[in-house]
């Protein structure tokens, strides 16, 4: 009898081992399928994919940012940049309820669990009229991103890459933008009053009709920058 429970107790650690092995074979698997599921269903199905998706970051911290990365994927693929030319609706477009579901979950991620080193990519987006209300975009990757009309209140994009970013008649009140790079971006009516630009690069950037009530531009890079036609 001792003998059997010896044995027994001995292979606990094994079968926990294969326990979670198991566990992780089926959640790679469901996050295969979502992504899939992003990629091939309707509106409705993917809106509760990205549900499922947030619920798994937050159970298993450990598939955070292979969450993370097949929702700014999801973005990046069905929101594709448009030239400016070639834009022709108004600033305050109505942005894909499955496209703004996705950019909420990446905007309220957990930050502190993203890994050193990786940066968030929205880069080449159409994200005009997007909610990104309180948004942690800090550090993001926001090359030519459209983000005309959007809401970026109280936004944190601190180091936020925003070079050649269209950002006309965008809120940006109380946003934290300290060092961003905003080179030859547009911020043409934004309105920035209370906005954090310490130490951002506004080189080539235009600013007519923007509202700078309040805004904290000490130590930030003006060269060149346009504040009137």
């Amino acid at each position: 009898m001792k003998n059997i429970l010896s044995k027994t107790f001995l292979r606990i650690p094994l079968l926990q081992k294969e326990i979670k092995q198991t566990q992780h074979q089926l959640l790679r698997r469901r996050l295969r399928i979502a992504s899939e599921q992003l990629e091939n269903n309707t509106r409705e199905i993917s809106l509760a994919v990205i549900n499922d998706l947030e619920q798994i970051a937050h159970s298993h911290p450990q598939y955070h940012w292979i969450i993370i990365e097949i929702l700014t994927t999801f973005v990046r693929k069905n929101t594709p940049y448009m030239p400016q030319e070639k834009v022709t609706s108004k600033l305050s477009t109505k942005i894909r309820i499955d496209i703004q579901a996705a950019l909420t979950v990446i905007a309220r991620r957990d930050a502190n669990k993203d890994p050193a080193n990786e940066q968030l990519d929205l880069s080449f987006t159409d994200m005009r009229g997007a909610n990104l209300k309180g948004a942690n975009l800090q550090q993001t990757n926001l090359y030519q991103a459209n983000l005309a009309g959007a809401n970026l209140y109280q936004a944190n994009l601190a180091g936020a890459i925003l070079s050649a970013a269209n950002l006309e008649g965008a809120n940006l009140y109380l946003a934290n933008l300290e060092g961003a790079i905003l080179s030859a971006a547009n911020l043409e009516k934004a309105n920035l009053s209370g906005a954090n630009l310490h130490r951002a690069s506004l080189y080539l950037a235009s600013l007519h009709g923007a509202i700078l009530n309040n805004a904290i531009l000490d130590g930030a890079n003006l060269r060149e920058t346009k504040f009137s036609e």
